[in-house]
């Protein structure tokens, strides 16, 4: 039992008491009344005033305990410290992700490009394309937008089965993202290159919400079609570079098999 139980515990006795020596005080006085002599029955109301007056200062000393007896108490008996209880730090199993191409085992597939991407230091936006900006907004300078993931296959909100790494043939490859902080009718743009020259662009004013998700940007027809090499995707908004994405295709191009035509020549005859 620690103190502040023991106090209460101590101020419900004293009450209990108390109560108790109200009863004898009542019997006290009952018992005078049946008394003849006038000294003896002074006597026995006078003891049973002081049990009264003794029982009110129980119920004072019981009301008295639990607010001013406590800290008293603390004063010679410190209280001491409680242990504070140490965390259990949970371990977050880490996903690993296994690479969905699968390379045919009698194919050995040899990339013509390093998988090394080349940094590109300051993205910036060529002076053919801002000549093209139609958006008269001023950007939002806290606009941002998410890494952008690659797939050839689009469900008209996210990129299907994201990868870093294609091979041809290829027909149309998307970049989706999700935003936040963006303006509608801001200008905003999207370079494609390959091997650091630009293959594809699209610059158009913003016409998506403030933030969400579903935001993406589509390559069909690059120049000089799809070939193998390392690619990147960067995004602006007004001028200023906000993400830049990055995949590498695999493999050559299909070139058409050919069927030779066969014409007969008719036999020369002499005459």
């Amino acid at each position: 039992m620690d103190i502040h139980a023991g106090i209460i515990a101590a101020s419900i006795l004293i009450v209990v008491a108390a109560v108790f020596v109200i009863r004898a005080a009542i019997r006290v006085m009952q018992s005078a009344r049946k008394l003849s002599f006038y000294s003896l029955r002074r006597m026995h109301n006078r003891n049973a005033w002081q049990l009264f007056f003794f029982s009110l200062f129980l119920f004072s000393c019981a009301i008295w305990l639990p607010f001013y007896g406590e800290p008293i108490v603390y004063g010679y008996f410190p209280p001491s410290p409680t242990p504070s209880l140490t965390p259990t730090i949970t371990l977050t199993p880490t996903i690993t992700l296994t690479p969905t191409v699968t390379v045919p085992a009698t194919q050995t597939l040899t990339p013509s490009v390093s998988e090394t991407p080349t940094l590109t230091l300051t993205p910036f936006l060529p002076e053919s394309i801002r000549t093209l900006f139609q958006g008269e907004v001023t950007p939002n300078p806290d606009a941002l937008f998410t890494a952008i993931q690659f797939s050839n296959e689009f469900d008209g909100t996210n990129p299907i089965d994201p990868k870093t790494v294609f091979e041809l043939p290829i027909q149309t490859m998307y970049g989706g993202f999700d935003y936040n902080n963006t303006i509608p009718g801001v200008q905003w743009t999207a370079l494609w290159y390959r091997d650091g020259q630009l293959i594809d662009y699209e610059t158009q004013p913003w016409n998506g919400g403030t933030g969400g998700i579903g935001g993406y940007t589509e390559c069909t027809d690059p120049i000089g079609g799809w070939l193998a090499g390392q690619y990147e995707v960067q995004i602006f908004m007004g001028y200023e570079w906000k993400v830049v994405g990055r995949f590498i295709v695999l493999g050559a191009p299909e070139t058409p098999t050919v069927t030779p035509t066969f014409t007969p020549i008719p036999p020369v005859t002499t005459p």
